[in-house]
């Protein structure tokens, strides 16, 4: 058995005669380390699919934006990213509290050829990280220790164009603007001072 694929994938993949494949595919692209042109791409990115589980392993998948540059590529080994203030929830930085394995999926829709890029591993919060600072109007920041890169087929990506950066990313010279949501009043009286 190998480290990536496990006895649901083998069985799938004898199923459809695809063992050969992605053996293949784990010797050729997958690797342990965040090559220069992986750098390249993630940190180009302005988005990004975040897959947790709490302890009993049942999944929360969430997205994560920021300007172009949000996700630090801090070495071969490591990359970084805020968690700005959200819904309160917690959801994806409590599963990483109690389980800290991760998978983040980025995605460049406009990009030709379009791509895909996993980014498997081991996340964690220290609420005194020193990339705090680096991040205008974080409340934390979320490090992934890489253990699995690799590209994924680009066929299925629908073409997209960006419209609109959102703004509500924190930006130096810009106050975000009060999400209509937390004017509700439904949410008014429960809101964090």
């Amino acid at each position: 058995m190998t480290g990536l694929y496990h006895e649901g994938a083998r069985e799938l993949q004898d199923r459809f005669d695809t063992r050969r494949l992605a053996d293949r595919l784990e010797d050729v692209k997958v690797h342990a380390t965040i090559t220069p042109d992986d750098r390249a791409f993630i940190e180009r990115m302005d988005m990004l699919f975040l897959a947790t589980a709490d302890a009993a392993g049942r999944p929360q998948c969430s997205y994560k934006g920021g300007d172009p540059g949000f996700v630090a590529v801090l070495d071969e080994h490591t990359l970084a990213f805020p968690s700005y203030d959200g819904n309160g929830m917690y959801l994806s930085g409590g599963n990483l509290r109690v389980n800290p394995h991760v998978g983040l999926l980025f995605v460049d829709f406009a990009g030709r050829p379009p791509r895909r890029l996993r980014v498997n591993g081991t996340a964690s919060i220290d609420p005194a990280d020193p990339l705090i600072g680096r991040y205008l109007g974080a409340q934390l920041v979320i490090r992934v220790g890489v253990r699995e890169v690799f590209p994924n087929c680009p066929r299925y990506i629908h073409r997209m164009a960006l419209v609109e950066r959102s703004r509500y990313v924190p930006r130096a010279g810009a106050e975000p603007p009060v999400p209509a949501w937390k004017r509700a009043d439904w949410a008014r009286d429960v809101l964090p001072r």
